[in-house]
């Protein structure tokens, strides 16, 4: 019996922990500094634009957490092409002996035909 493995390319494997986290840390840390900002600006705005700061400084908690966590996980995995997808094998018939066509390259392309 053969046990099937599969090998993990480099290109679907995850970020590493420390990279993520990185991410993450930046994101929140852009968004508390936005919040802060909207703090600080509460002294300084009148009318209508202390609602938007308020609203703002009290939303912006709860969105940096999800954007974070959420916003760090890739949407797809890419493919990665092979050779053998981009020009296909063409193989000779099982009976090449009696086939008057000549036989097909390793690469797929066929000889020049003597005319």
């Amino acid at each position: 019996m053969s046990k099937s493995t599969s090998t993990q390319s480099i290109t679907t494997l995850p970020a590493s922990p420390t990279d993520e986290r990185r991410s993450r840390m930046i994101k929140y840390s852009v968004a508390m500094g936005i919040r802060t900002l909207c703090v600080i600006a509460l002294i300084f705005v009148q009318g209508w634009w202390v609602v938007v700061m308020v609203v703002a400084a009290l939303v912006l908690p709860y969105v940096a957490v999800v954007v974070a966590n959420v916003g760090a996980r890739p949407a797809a995995v890419p493919q990665v092409t092979r050779p053998g997808a981009i020009v296909p094998v063409i193989l000779p018939p099982a009976d090449a002996g009696t086939s008057s066509a000549p036989a097909a390259s390793p690469a797929g392309h066929r000889p020049p035909q003597d005319s």
